[in-house]
Formats: structure tokens, sequence, C-alpha cells
């Protein structure tokens, strides 16, 4: 494979990000590699063949990137990500198209296509480097104003800063590098991540379902199979929060 050189985007960090491959193929795994070689803000830090090896590695280490199969035997790669309660950024690669929608489920930084080219693999690293620049740099930003006891916080939209009421809010959705408020009274896109909501958003009220999104647990309506019904909309559930959100509906 050739690898066309381009121009080094602008970065923040201080060291590369370190990356985790995970795939069954020798020569796929070479070919990712040799992409993080090539790219000065990552660093191939270790390989596996297996979703099963990997899910050991990343219980015992820390990566700030996955670069992952998606059909691998055994235990595939959208199966090690429901075992992950707080998995790095992943960009999924694959030869089919078809696990796309699965993919947004879990809201994975992007989904490459193989054969993989170095420009394709470059644009997906980008927009994960962004992505972590952006986590970091989250809490001098303050896009969400901590109130300490209060039943509100101001919430940054645009270049202004709006109240919103915990007890308005439905759910939280993530939505790349925002998140998305839905209440009684609007839906606000926010510049922020889910761990800082679920940090500044009181625990009494708010549970995470999903990597995707976290629910305001007083408007739960019913729950079916691996979703739940949240004014009229339905949520789905990550297998690895089930349990928890089992257990706080058992205490209402």
């Amino acid at each position: 494979m050739s690898i066309s050189t381009t121009t080094e985007p602008s970065v923040t960090i201080t060291t590369p990000l370190r990356c985790l491959v995970v795939d069954d193929d020798p020569m796929s795994v070479q070919i990712v590699r040799t992409c993080i070689g090539n790219t000065p803000f990552l660093e191939a830090s270790a390989a596996c063949s297996s979703a099963i090896e990997a899910a050991e590695l990343l219980r015992t280490q820390a990566f700030d990137v996955l670069f992952l199969d998606v059909e691998m035997p055994l235990m595939s790669g959208l199966d090690l990500l429901r075992t992950l309660p707080d998995p790095p950024q992943v960009v999924l690669i694959t030869s089919s198209q078809s696990y796309a929608v699965q993919a947004f489920e879990f809201a994975v930084a992007d989904y490459l296509l193989k054969p993989l080219s170095y420009p394709r693999f470059l644009q997906a690293a980008q927009k994960v480097l962004e992505t972590i620049n952006a986590q970091r740099a989250a809490p001098a930003e303050a896009d969400l104003l901590p109130t300490g006891g209060a039943e509100f916080t101001f919430v940054k939209v645009d270049n202004r800063l709006v109240r919103v009421d915990f007890a308005d809010v439905f759910f939280v959705e993530a939505l790349g590098d925002y998140v998305h408020l839905v209440t009684s009274r609007s839906k606000l896109i926010v510049y922020s991540t889910m761990r800082a909501i679920e940090e500044k958003f009181p625990p009494q009220r708010f549970v995470r379902v999903h990597r995707s999104f976290i629910i305001n647990i007083g408007y739960v309506q019913a729950l079916e199979d691996n979703s739940l019904l949240l004014k009229d909309k339905y949520i789905p559930i990550g297998q690895t929060y089930m349990r928890g959100l089992l257990q706080r509906l058992n205490k209402l």
C-alpha cells in the first residue's frame, strides 16, 4: 500500500494518542499499523488478533483510540463494544457497509471500509483527534456551568447562556462533538460531552442507559425488551447499562 504525504493537522496534544489495533487478518493489522506510523499524533501501542484478546487488554491498559475490525470469529467487534462500559474513541474497519447502522448506535468516531486508503484513514484520525482535544478542553471552557445543589443549570448555546431546569429535561443524546438536550420547552444543541453531563446533572434524577443516551427516570413510561418508552420516544438500552437501569427503576 502506498502512503501519500499530507499536511500535518494542527494539534494540541503533547504526546501521541495510544492506539490499539484489533483484526484477525495479519495483513489488515499491518496496513493499519503502517497508517498509524505515518500519522505523527498517533502511536501503535498494541495489536490483537481477536476481540477476546482485546477485551482483556482493554481491561488492564488504557488506550485513546481503538481501530476495530467487525467480522471476527467467536466474538465480533460489535460484541466487544457491548462489553466495554467506557470505551476509547472507536474507528470501525470492515469490508461491509451493512454494519453502518449498528456503528451509529455505538456512536463510533468513524467507519472505514476495506481496502483502506491512507487519506481516508487520516480523515478519521483527524476526527478522533478533534474529539479528544475538545473533551480535554471541555472543563476549562465551562460549557455546562455547575450550580451546586440547585434544580437548574446554564448551558452554552452559540453565544448565549440558556437556563435549563433539570425537571424539564426528558433526555440527553450524544451528537458527535455535541449533546442534544431535549426538554419540555425546547431542543438545545450544546457543545459538551456525555461525561460532563453525567458529572453535572443530578444522579438521583438522571441515569445513563446507552453510550448515546442519558434519560430522566421521572419520565420513563415503560420498559420493553432492550428499549424504554419515554415521552412517546423509544430509547435504546445498552447491554452494559441494563443492570444499573433496572436497579434504579426498582427504587422508584
